[in-house]
């Protein structure tokens, strides 16, 4: 009867929790290799996605690219002079002719004024906009149209040849008309010093 009573022999056991517990632990694992698969399998497919739309997108800009060579093929002498002069006029839009008439201004001599002004051809050079143009001035003397063409060419905005002149009288006054051509490069910033009114008083003292 005693033996029977004695349960220190046969300890309590149970044998069903630590089965559970690695079952709960191996459906974490697999959920968690599920859930990591799915991304992959979405991650590549996006790739696969990208490199689809990449693909359409080099062989359409590949097919615009044929059809502006055809079109330009396909046109006359002036439908591409018309082409050339629009890509002239989006160019004339990024080209800053205030800072033209400023540059030129600070250049000429109070004996000489401008007459006329046209432009030859606007391009890039590098990363800087030029003009090729055709300029005239007035002037009584020879000598002032000297110094405002040293002035240009000392600028840094401009370089200037003289192409000719011409005798023009009235009146009461005789002048010649003196054209010009020159290059133009903006700079992106104003000088602080008038560098060309120094060399006008520097020429009226030496008068």
């Amino acid at each position: 009867m005693i033996n029977k009573l004695n349960l220190a022999s046969r300890p309590f056991r149970n044998r069903t929790l630590p089965y559970l517990i690695a079952l709960l632990l191996l459906a974490f694992s697999v959920g968690g290799a599920i859930l990591c698969f799915a991304q992959l399998r979405n991650i590549h497919q996006s790739n696969e996605t990208a490199k689809k739309e990449i693909s359409q997108l080099e062989t359409a800009l590949k097919d615009i690219d044929a059809d502006n060579e055809r079109v330009k093929q396909e046109l006359t002498p002036d439908q591409r002079a018309l082409l050339v002069g629009a890509h002239k006029l989006v160019a004339n839009k990024s080209f800053g002719w205030s800072r033209l008439f400023a540059d030129l201004e600070q250049v000429l001599p109070g004996s000489v004024s401008a007459s006329r002004i046209s432009v030859e051809n606007i391009f890039k050079d590098g990363d800087r906009i030029k003009a090729d143009l055709n300029f005239a001035v007035l002037s009584r003397d020879y000598q002032s149209v000297a110094v405002m063409i040293d002035n240009m060419n000392n600028s840094g905005f401009f370089k200037a040849e003289l192409r000719g002149q011409d005798l023009q009288k009235t009146e009461r006054l005789t002048f010649t008309e003196y054209t010009l051509h020159l290059i133009y490069t903006p700079n992106y910033t104003l000088p602080t010093a008038n560098q060309n009114e120094l060399a006008r008083e520097q020429q009226g003292g030496g008068q």
